[in-house]
């Protein structure tokens, strides 16, 4: 061993000694678990002091140098051991923890307030927050500003600087692009001429370059040097020489880099993070960032004691501040106010604590003054309705800012109250719109539409808040029209069709309330604007307008804007507004078709691509949407358009096929078959174009051309079907679910022109794809083609390879298909019919292999298949009927599945069964069938109750005497729990099979059941008592049940009286005019309850009275009508809701029963009622009467005589008299 070697360990024996010593005095216990772990490993020999002391073994070393192969030192950066170092953060006075803890606690303290489930949702597919899932494009409406409000209070920026604004938006864009322009062609110019592979002369001579010092070879060397002037430099003088002695080095010029700089504060953006003094040019940046109460530590007040310290304690007196002294706080006086210094940890804005403390406790359900608790309350939202928590007595405020803050409480409500909170809140706002004003009202609801964390439901409520207060403000929001529309306007393009239809709906109040010239003066700035995002939403926002105000209206703008010389932009923008006027208007079009096609026909012509193209596709709405009329409208631009799809490419060749594709339909059928024929070339042409545009326009454009009479089957077999299949029918294809449709659209639409045979043959193949999404994709096309055409031209061979591809897509079905793939299934075999014959033992194969397969989705499938076999194998015959008996049979043993889904699946392939085979042949009997749905049908699901009532409904029409009478009344009480379902179908098959059981088993033993179920305290149980005693006496007659119900009206007892007026109402809305045989038997009842003393009582009458009224029209049943009329007339002035709206429903009945000349007798003698609450209450019946049935009013009004000035008499009536 060589004397370093021995050094360096005894240098780190030395260090680990030191070590040792330090830990064994802080903690004994370290020292006794180090020295067994080196006694363990056999490294440290106890009392040894030097290194001759160890000793090795030389059998397993051997005598050579131990150390060979092993490292000689230790790294300075290395670690002793695989864990990863933990980096040390060094801080300002001295080491701090970790980096790593330091950014967890840091994400952790920044997550505090998400939401927990946010990351769940989002794997779900649900986000709630609409920044989060939007694109690039859409995100660029954060970068519009709304205009700012006028010192007149008119609430925005006026026409002529909103044009400014606008044009210095487009100048700016334009210069950007040219710098960016010329930067690039910079750095082309600046690229060496080395790097130009094409070193042609003339190129060269076309494109002056920069001269460069080396493109020129000098004559002389040394004469170029010499001319050549250098920099001089200190170091190129040489020291003169005198006598042979050195002189001094000479002194160099002065640098302005030797002297400290006097200004020593950075200048504009260049100011440091840490500097305390902020430049001038960033002083008002960090005014407004600075709030209020926030003040550096240098520019604090003294605070008493340092004054005491810096001040002789006698001699100075402290100076109360005036009781009325009030510091301003205008924004005027804040802007000379000292900034605060920023640093790197305020990153130059820092809320104050007080703020902090209220955004804090307001994470949780407080109490807001004046708006009371509230579910949440975000951070974001203090930016809004801050002032609401400032604490300020309201009552020192002026009118207009306690205005502002009950407007601010109310939008508070809306967007973060509870439901009841916020319909209440919703009510007022649109009530007193106009007493809180439109500023108050808009400001904070257009502030929190521009919010980046706004949600769905918020967004909903806010816009429908918006929506409710521009009906009611009317013209006073003409001054917010441009505001509304920014924020607007991106719903336009978003992708819930909920919003757009949201949108376009307060566009259109906006427009009737502001008018024409205002919706246009507030879009005209935008309608050339330099972001094409801008005028896209501008466009949508004009069709609405257009659409709103009358297509008439706006025309002569749209003229204007499509015409337009001054800007390319402008015209694009007319010919979108065109087209989606015409997408919203539809056959609306028609009308002015003619000057919509005027206003872009000029576009066709353009210099600009972006222009042509947009004109061709507003062509293309218009012709969609006046089909199939209006061909004469657009004889003016035929020719442009087929020159155009003779020369275009790309893009501009997909908008102008679109546009010729959709013209084509309006023509008479010679014209149609010749263009059509011509466009198929292109189309053809086009089948192998790899952008999706294209694909998307000649997929349309297929079925339009093949569509069309006049083009012979066989050029399309020939000349189109080939190559479309090629094409299209890849794999590729079935990736995009919206391409996919079209792909199968436009083949549906081949066969139904070529026939369905040569389409199924070229798509066999494709059914046993290897790709699921393809096989389902040319599954569903098959099975439309055959359901459409029918099977009459498949041959044998065909139908074999046919049902081969079929079973195996349904074999290879994945276990997360979706339903429409087993439909198209079942569509097939359905097609097929008794052809399907020789299939079916295989078939019968697959399904019982499948049922008892392990994945439940896979069971699920085979029982849905099922339900479409069984027509098809009873169809067939034979063994069909047994394969489905062998069917039912394994069905019947898996009723005991656990997942509800599949059980669904099970109960209605069952169903299915009973249907077509019915209970007779049914295995098992009905008998062993029923007790086993009985338990299934409390079973919670939606799915399985209403498949078990439907086949629980199905044996009881059918096959009601093989099961014994107790059974079926465990099923009626079953069935009772389910008439409050939530679902509506539940509800109504559950209404179908009670009828069926009462008709079985008789009404006395249900009804005995049903009228005790009366007397229960549960509400919902006593609705549906109710219906199913309706139930039972339209399936029973109503003589069964009538008697006992009038009976049990007997009872004092309040809950049994409204359970049988309400039994009573549903009955007579049942049996519908059989009611006329019990008219006479139960007015004397309906008499006694719309005179009883208890509000619901009166309720319930009127609304047997309606349905009674309505039933017995027409039957002569003038005169108990009449009866109850005079019982029903005094409820009018019912201030209930739901006793009025049943009492005016009721006497609307009676007009259709007793006619509008009696209702307008009794309601001409209130209408000028000195009382004004009587006179509204006549006048809303004779309006209601009025818009009924106003013609048969004419010879029943009162005979008013003439005087001199009018006459009043009514000769033609008195001729018909």
């Amino acid at each position: 061993m060589d004397g370093d070697t021995k050094a360096q360990l005894e240098a780190e024996r030395r260090k680990r000694q030191q070590l040792k010593t330090s830990v064994t005095a802080e903690a004994g216990s370290l020292e006794n678990t180090s020295t067994k772990a080196q006694e363990s490993n056999g490294k440290v020999v106890e009392g040894s002091s030097d290194l001759s002391a160890l000793k090795y073994d030389t059998d397993l070393y051997g005598n050579g140098d131990k150390y060979a192969g092993y490292d000689r030192s230790i790294e300075a950066g290395g670690s002793s051991n695989d864990v990863p170092a933990v980096s040390m953060a060094k801080g300002r006075f001295g080491i701090t923890a970790p980096r790593e803890f330091i950014d967890e606690l840091q994400t952790a303290e920044h997550d505090a307030d998400e939401d927990p489930f946010k990351e769940i949702l989002r794997m779900r597919g649900i986000n709630r927050v609409i920044a989060d899932r939007e694109n690039d494009y859409q995100k660029r409406r954060h970068t519009r500003k709304l205009s700012d409000e006028r010192g007149d209070g008119t609430g925005g920026s006026s026409y002529a600087e909103r044009v400014r604004a606008v044009q210095l938006e487009n100048e700016e864009a334009e210069l950007v692009a040219k710098i960016k322009k010329a930067e690039a062609s910079g750095k082309q110019a600046g690229a060496s001429k080395w790097d130009v592979e094409t070193p042609t002369q003339q190129v060269e001579a076309q494109t002056p370059q920069r001269r460069k010092r080396w493109d020129q070879t000098p004559a002389d060397v040394h004469t170029s040097v010499a001319m050549t002037p250098q920099r001089r430099s200190r170091w190129d003088e040489t020291p003169r020489v005198a006598d042979g002695a050195p002189s001094e080095t000479p002194k160099r010029t002065r640098s302005r880099w030797d002297e400290t700089p006097v200004m020593a504060t950075p200048v504009g953006r260049q100011m440091a993070a840490g500097m305390a003094t902020p430049a001038g040019g960033q002083m008002a940046g960090i005014l407004t960032q600075q709030p209020d109460g926030v003040v550096d530590a240098r520019n604090q007040y003294q605070t008493d004691e340092e004054l005491d310290a810096l001040l002789p304690n006698e001699g100075y007196v402290v100076m109360e501040a005036p009781a009325s002294y009030v510091a301003i706080r205008t924004p005027a006086r804040k802007l000379t106010s000292t900034p605060a210094a920023e640093s790197g940890d305020m990153a130059g804005f820092r809320m104050e604590a007080e703020a902090e403390a209220r955004i804090e406790a307001m994470g949780e359900v407080q109490e807001v003054p004046g708006v009371g608790a509230l579910p949440f309350f975000r951070a974001e939202d203090m930016q809004v309705f801050g002032q609401l928590l400032d604490g300020q007595d309201e009552t020192a405020l002026d009118v207009e800012a306690r205005r502002e803050r009950q407007a601010l409480r109310l939008v508070l409500k809306i967007k973060n109250g509870t439901q009841a909170q916020r319909k209440v809140a919703m009510r007022q706002l649109g009530a007193r719109a106009c007493e809180l004003g439109a500023a108050a009202v808009l400001n904070p609801v257009l502030a929190l539409l521009m919010a980046a964390g706004l949600e769905d439901q918020e967004r909903h409520v806010l816009v429908k808040a918006a929506d409710r207060a521009l009906q009611r403000l009317g013209a006073q929001a003409r001054p917010f029209v441009h505001r509304i529309l920014v924020v607007v306007e991106p719903l336009l393009i978003d992708e819930d069709r909920h919003a757009r239809a949201e949108a376009r709906e307060v566009i259109s109040n906006v427009s009737k309330a502001a008018g024409l010239a205002a919706m246009l003066a507030a879009l005209r700035p935008d309608v050339d604007h330099a972001d094409e995002y801008v005028r896209n939403t501008t466009a949508r926002a004009l069709a609405v307008v257009a659409v709103a105000l009358g297509v008439a209206a706006a025309l002569p703008f749209l003229r204007a804007v499509g015409r337009s010389r001054r800007a390319w932009q402008a015209r694009q923008t007319g010919a979108r507004a065109v087209r989606h006027t015409a997408e919203l208007a539809r056959a609306g079009v028609l009308p002015h078709l003619r000057g919509l096609v005027d206003c872009v026909s000029a576009g066709l012509e353009d210099e600009h691509q972006a222009v042509r193209s947009a004109a061709a596709l507003a062509l293309a709405a218009l012709a969609e949407a006046a089909a199939p009329y209006g061909i004469e409208a657009f004889d003016s631009v035929l020719k442009p358009l087929w020159l155009g799809v003779r020369r275009q490419r790309g893009p501009g060749l997909a908008a102008f096929l679109k546009a010729v594709g959709f013209v084509v339909p309006l023509m008479d059928a010679e014209h149609a078959a010749h263009y059509a024929r011509e466009a198929l070339r292109v189309v053809v042409r086009e089948f192998q174009s790899s952008d999706t545009q294209m694909r998307a326009v000649v997929l349309r454009v297929v079925q339009q051309c093949v569509a069309t009479s006049g083009v012979p089957p066989s050029l399309v077999r020939t000349d189109v079907l080939p190559d479309f299949v090629r094409c299209f029918w890849a794999r590729r294809a079935a990736l995009d679910r919206r391409h996919a449709r079209h792909v199968i659209d436009a083949t549906v639409a081949l066969a139904a022109a070529a026939g369905g045979a040569p389409v199924v043959e070229r798509l066999v193949a494709h059914l046993k794809d290897e790709s699921a999404t393809h096989r389902a994709m040319a599954v569903d096309a098959v099975a439309r083609t055959v359901t459409e055409l029918g099977v009459a031209d498949i041959d044998a061979r065909l139908e074999e390879l046919l049902m081969d591809g079929v079973l195996y897509a349904f074999q290879e079905l994945p276990a997360d298909a979706a339903r429409t793939e087993l439909d198209a299934l079942g569509s097939v075999l359905r097609a097929l019919g008794s052809r399907a014959a020789p299939y079916l033992q295989q078939i019968a194969s697959a399904l019982l292999w499948r049922l008892n397969n392990p994945s439940s989705a896979v069971r699920q499938q085979a029982a849905a298949l099922v339900a479409h076999v069984a027509p098809v194998a009873h169809v067939c015959g034979g063994d069909g009927d047994d394969l489905l008996a062998r069917i039912a049979t394994v069905l019947f043993e898996c009723l005991g599945e656990e997942f509800p889904d599949v059980l669904a699946a099970l109960l209605t392939a069952l169903r299915a069964i009973v249907d077509v085979i019915g209970l007779p042949a049914m295995q098992p009997p009905v008998a062993d069938l029923l007790p086993r749905l009985a338990p299934i049908l409390k079973n919670r699901h939606e799915g399985v109750q209403e498949a078990c009532i439907n086949l629980v409904g199905r044996i009881a029409d059918r096959a009601a005497d093989r099961v014994p009478a107790r059974e079926w009344m465990r099923c009626c009480f079953s069935l009772l729990d389910l008439l409050r379902a939530y679902r509506k179908p539940v509800r109504r098959a559950a209404v179908a099979t009670f009828g069926f059981i009462a008709r079985a088993i008789g009404p006395q033993d249900v009804l005995a059941t049903l009228l005790n179920n009366l007397r229960v305290q549960d509400r919902q149980n006593r609705v549906c008592t109710t219906v199913a005693i309706a139930i039972v006496a339209e399936s029973c007659a109503p003589f069964t049940v009538l008697p006992a119900l009038m009976n049990e009206y007997r009872v004092p007892e309040l809950n049994v009286q409204n359970g049988v007026l309400k039994a009573l109402a549903f009955l007579f809305e049942y049996i519908g005019d059989a009611a006329r045989d019990y008219v006479d038997a139960v007015a004397p009842l309906i008499a006694d309850a719309l005179v009883d003393r208890d509000l619901v009582h009166r309720q319930q009458a009127a609304a047997i009275m309606k349905h009674l009224a309505l039933a017995v029209a027409g039957h002569a049943c003038d005169r108990p009508m009449l009866h109850l009329l005079n019982h029903l007339w005094p409820n009018i002035f019912e201030t209930s809701p739901h006793a009025i709206c049943a009492v005016l429903e009721a006497i609307e009945s009676c007009r259709v029963c007793l006619g509008p000349a009696r209702i307008l007798l009794y309601t001409l003698q209130g209408l000028f009622h000195p009382a004004r609450a009587v006179r509204e209450v006549y006048w809303r019946i004779y309006n209601m009467t009025y818009v009924a049935a106003q013609p048969s009013l004419v010879a029943f009004y009162p005979r008013i005589e003439g005087n001199t000035l009018n006459n009043y008499r009514r000769y033609e009536l008195d001729y018909v008299l």
